[in-house]
């Protein structure tokens, strides 16, 4: 049986895309493996699918000085050794990476074992695990036509975002029930990401008794940032973290409120979602999300608030303005040319694996 090792964590976004592959893989005949930190948020949202579980040490890596800088390094190395010594157990025929700072040890490792490597960037611009891991790689998936340019000629394929199948076969009606929601009013979900934002929390919580006037709010807030004090509020639901009830909650929603990682807006789109995104603002990110954002407004897909101006007011009146338009977002997401981006992913994992025999 053909053997593959999917890698990729620290956030949803370097997950979601690797599970999305799952069916396909399957069908293809590929025994499963999945190497990822040993308490991140991969090895939650992995541990459902019944795939074998690898914990390896990981530290991150930072364009910016602070004192972890200095031990770090330390836990790279020791996850390196514990992803060689992983490879040589499960000897795969090929890895594919999503990403994140706990791929770089597994990529590294197979490379040194002589193991095909596959990597994908979601981003318009690489990031910096990625970019430790292209010179090893032996091709590099991107999203954006803008990406290539940026990568090895040689290596770079535009594929798209992998997107869940389940994702569209949503239950508009389990979703009432699971919120305890009306029917007759619209539906806001709001999506902080997996980390939750602190930002976005505080201004949907100030506009709250403004928007459940005219909507009824789902609100993804982040582990631990569920506030007590609203549990009762009519027409609010809180959730920490939704997993299968997403694709029920997607099928509920209006409209979405969103940060604007890669494979957030990919899915939004193509759920043709309504949508106003908040990128993470390029204080605190290297400014990707602000890139892919705007990107989508100029496509006619999105509204932009950028993270200096949010303030309650302002939400209030952009999501008024595109549920009141939506019709205008979703026929412009209609017409967007989607990749078949899972079927050009299988055929390149395919056709590695052949093409690099050991």
């Amino acid at each position: 049986m053909k053997k593959i090792v999917l890698t990729g964590g620290g956030t949803a976004g370097h997950v979601t895309p690797n599970i999305a592959l799952l069916p396909s893989l399957r069908e293809a005949g590929y025994e499963i493996h999945y190497i990822g930190s040993y308490d991140g948020i991969e090895k939650k949202l992995i541990e459902d699918y019944k795939i074998s579980y690898y914990g390896i040490s990981t530290g991150k890596f930072r364009r910016y000085f602070a004192l972890k800088n200095f031990t770090d390094p330390l836990r790279v190395i020791k996850g390196y050794s514990e992803a060689r010594k992983i490879l040589k157990q499960i000897r795969p025929d090929i890895v594919f990476s999503k990403g994140g700072f706990v791929s770089v040890p597994v990529v590294r490792a197979a490379h040194s074992l002589g193991i095909p490597c596959i990597i994908h960037e979601s981003d318009m611009t690489p990031g910096l695990a990625n970019k430790l891991c292209i010179p090893v790689a032996n091709k590099v998936c991107c999203n954006f036509p803008e990406t290539l340019k940026m990568l090895p000629e040689d290596k770079a394929v535009l594929t798209g975002s992998p997107i869940r199948a389940e994702l569209r076969q949503g239950n508009r009606i389990a979703a009432l029930e699971l919120c305890g929601f009306t029917a007759n009013k619209p539906v806001i979900m709001v999506i902080g990401g997996s980390l939750g934002a602190a930002s976005i929390n505080k201004v949907v919580r100030e506009a709250l008794p403004k928007l459940l006037e005219d909507f009824q709010i789902i609100h993804i807030c982040g582990k631990e940032k569920v506030d007590n004090l609203l549990l009762n509020v009519p027409g609010y639901k809180q959730f920490e973290y939704v997993k299968a009830e997403l694709k029920d909650l997607f099928a509920l929603a209006d409209v979405v409120i969103s940060r604007a990682g890669a494979n957030a807006i990919c899915e939004l789109l193509a759920l043709k979602k309504p949508n106003v995104l908040i990128p993470l603002s390029a204080k605190s990110s290297r400014g990707d999300q602000i890139l892919n954002a705007h990107s989508f407004e100029s496509q006619g897909f999105s509204l932009v608030i950028d993270e200096d101006d949010l303030i309650d007011s302002v939400l209030v009146e952009k999501i008024h303005e595109i549920y009141f338009s939506r019709q205008i977002y979703i026929d412009a997401m209609g017409k967007s040319d989607q990749l078949g981006s899972i079927q050009t992913i299988m055929k390149l994992i395919q056709a590695t694996a052949k093409n690099t025999v050991s």
